[in-house]
C-alpha cells in the first residue's frame, strides 16, 4: 500500500541510464585512447558555441567577457535543465555539450536566450548551434563521451570522435543555426561569477595547448603524441596553474563590477545593479580576505576546493591545456608536437602568456562540486586555436 503522505520521488536525469555505463578515467593519459569512451546514442543532440571574433576581442582586452560569454551557454543550459547538464566542455571562446532528445527543446532555447545576452550585455556575437548525433554520423564523424575524474567532487566530460569539432565548423560556416531568442527572452545564469583575479605562474609562464590528430592518420599515432606531450608536463610537474590554496582574491575592480552587473537579472537601472554587485562584491573579497566561516561555508576550505575543481586539462576531439610551465618545458612540449605535424599525426598551436583566468559555475558554495573554468589571460585557447587553423590552411595549400 502506498504511504500517500510520502514525498514523490523525484525523476531522474535525462538520460542518466546512459551517463551511468560512461567510463570514468583517473588516469589522464588515457584521455587520448578511443577505446576509454563511449559513444553517444544516435538520438542525442549535440549544441555548439562560439565567439565572433573573439581573437579581436581578446586583443582589446575583452578576455574576460570573452571567456563569461563561453561559460555562460554552459551555466544558461544547465539551468534550463534544472541543473542536469553533464556532459559539456569549455572552450574559452565557446563550449559544446550534448543532451539527451527530451531535454534538447530547452537546451536550445537556453543557448538562443545566451546569445541574445552576449550580444545585447557584453557586446559580443555568439554563435550558437546544435544537431542530432545521426548526423554527425551520417557525415562521416563519430561522438564518443567519457569523463575525467578532476577530483572527488567533480567530473568533467571529454569528447572523442571528431563529431563537436565537425559541428563547430559546421557552425562557423553558417550551418545548423539557432534562431535568435524572442526580444526580452532572458538566460538563466545562477551561478555564473568571475569573482577572481588573475593567478601567475609560479614555474614561469602559463601555456595554453590545442592538439588534434590529423583527419585520416593511422590509428594510435595521436594516442602516442598526446600520451607524450601529457607526461612531459606531469614529470616536470607542469599542471594546475591555480595555487592549491586557490586563486588571489582582488579588490573589486570597475570592469569586474561591470561584468557581474551584465550577469545581473534586468528590470533595474544599470546603475543599481553596478551599486548591488560592488557591494556583493565587496563582501565576498572580505569573506576570503579574512579566511571567514559562516555556518557550513567555510571560506578556506572552498578556496581548496576551487584548486581540485578546475578543468585545466580536457579532450575535446584533440588534447586541451592551460598549465604553469618552465619556458624550457614548453619548449620540449612544442618540440614534441612540431615533430609529430611534420610526420602529420598531429597538429596544434601553443600560446605562451604571463597569467591565467578562472571563470566559475557555482550552483552552491555549500556543496563541493562547484565546477571553475581555466584559460590564459593573453589569448589562451583562442589564440592556441588560430594558431592551428594557421597550420592546417598551410598544410592544405602545400
Amino acid at each position: 500500500m502506498t504511504d500517500a503522505s510520502a514525498p514523490a520521488a523525484a525523476a531522474p536525469p535525462p538520460g542518466s541510464d546512459w551517463l551511468a555505463g560512461v567510463p570514468l578515467l583517473d588516469d589522464f593519459a588515457r584521455a587520448a585512447d578511443p577505446a576509454s569512451y563511449a559513444p553517444l546514442p544516435d538520438d542525442w543532440v549535440i549544441g555548439v558555441a562560439d565567439v565572433v571574433d573573439s581573437t579581436e576581442a581578446i586583443a582589446a582586452g575583452r578576455y574576460k567577457a570573452v571567456n563569461l560569454a563561453g561559460a555562460g551557454c554552459i551555466s544558461a543550459v544547465a539551468n534550463a535543465l534544472g541543473g542536469r547538464l553533464e556532459v559539456f566542455v569549455f572552450g574559452g571562446d565557446g563550449a559544446g555539450f550534448a543532451v539527451p532528445p527530451q531535454a534538447a527543446a530547452p537546451a536550445a532555447e537556453a543557448l538562443a536566450r545566451a546569445a541574445a545576452w552576449a550580444r545585447r550585455d557584453l557586446e559580443l556575437e555568439l554563435r550558437v548551434g546544435m544537431v542530432p548525433v545521426r548526423q554527425v554520423r551520417a557525415a562521416g564523424h563519430d561522438a564518443r563521451v567519457a569523463f575525467w575524474k578532476a577530483s572527488d567532487h567533480v567530473r568533467y566530460a571529454m569528447f572523442s570522435g571528431g563529431g563537436v569539432e565537425w559541428a563547430e565548423a559546421e557552425l562557423k560556416r553558417g550551418a545548423l543555426m539557432l534562431p535568435p531568442a524572442p526580444e526580452g527572452a532572458e538566460p538563466d545564469l545562477t551561478g555564473l561569477t568571475c569573482r577572481w583575479g588573475p593567478m601567475r605562474p609560479a614555474r614561469g609562464k602559463v601555456m595554453s595547448l590545442i592538439a588534434k590528430p590529423v583527419p585520416g592518420a593511422a590509428p594510435g599515432r595521436f594516442e602516442d603524441v598526446a600520451r607524450r606531450v601529457i607526461r612531459e608536463l606531469e614529470g616536470a610537474a607542469c599542471l594546475n596553474p591555480v595555487p592549491v590554496d586557490g586563486p588571489p582574491m582582488h579588490w573589486p575592480s570597475a570592469e569586474k563590477i561591470g561584468l557581474h552587473a551584465r550577469l545581473a537579472a534586468r528590470g533595474r537601472p544599470r546603475w543599481r545593479r553596478r551599486l548591488s554587485q560592488a557591494v556583493s562584491l565587496a563582501l565576498v573579497w572580505l569573506v576570503f580576505r579574512l579566511d571567514l566561516t559562516f555556518g557550513a561555508f567555510d571560506a578556506g576550505r572552498y578556496r581548496r576546493e576551487l584548486a581540485a575543481n578546475t578543468d585545466f586539462r580536457k579532450f575535446s576531439d584533440g588534447l586541451m591545456m592551460t598549465v604553469d610551465c618552465p619556458p624550457r618545458v614548453a619548449a620540449r612540449v612544442r618540440a614534441i608536437l612540431k615533430r609529430a605535424a611534420r610526420d602529420g599525426a598531429a597538429v596544434y598551436g601553443l600560446h605562451l602568456q604571463d597569467d591565467a583566468l578562472v571563470t566559475c559555475f557555482v550552483p552552491s558554495a555549500l556543496t563541493p562540486d562547484h565546477m571553475h573554468f581555466i584559460d590564459g589571460s593573453g589569448g589562451g585557447y583562442a589564440a592556441a586555436a588560430r594558431q592551428m587553423r594557421g597550420a592546417r590552411t598551410g598544410a592544405a595549400a602545400g
